[in-house]
């Protein structure tokens, strides 16, 4: 998904991956969902992502339109909010070159996650 005004996210995911692995990766899509969500309702909202993309230094990059449509996208169960599965899910199907090693990247967190858990 390119948004009309040139922001475009996927670009960085496959070099992020590269330099902080799998599990440092899904850690960090965490993170951004904890800085977008509403803190109140644990969940991404319009208002909330509207209010908190300053944050990321997106404050007037994207339209009404343009948030609605990225949390309709990201929506899976209807409830008009992305959760944190939601989320990461949306920002994998928003970058080609990650879905091609989603597998990879999964896999490779269960691993890294067994091994802590030993």
């Amino acid at each position: 998904m390119a948004c009309q005004n040139g922001v475009v996210f996927e670009d960085f995911f496959p070099a992020m991956v590269d330099k902080l692995g799998a599990e440092g990766f899904m850690k960090e899509l965490c993170n951004g969902f904890r800085l977008l969500m509403d803190g109140e309702r644990g969940v991404i909202t319009f208002q909330s992502l509207k209010r908190n993309s300053g944050l990321l230094g997106l404050q007037g990059a994207m339209s009404d339109d343009e948030v609605r449509c990225m949390i309709k996208e990201g929506d899976l169960d209807g409830d008009g909010c992305l959760n944190e599965m939601e989320f990461c899910t949306l920002m994998f199907r928003l970058s080609p070159a990650m879905m091609e090693t989603s597998v990879e990247l999964l896999e490779e967190a269960f691993v890294s996650d067994e091994d802590d858990q030993m």
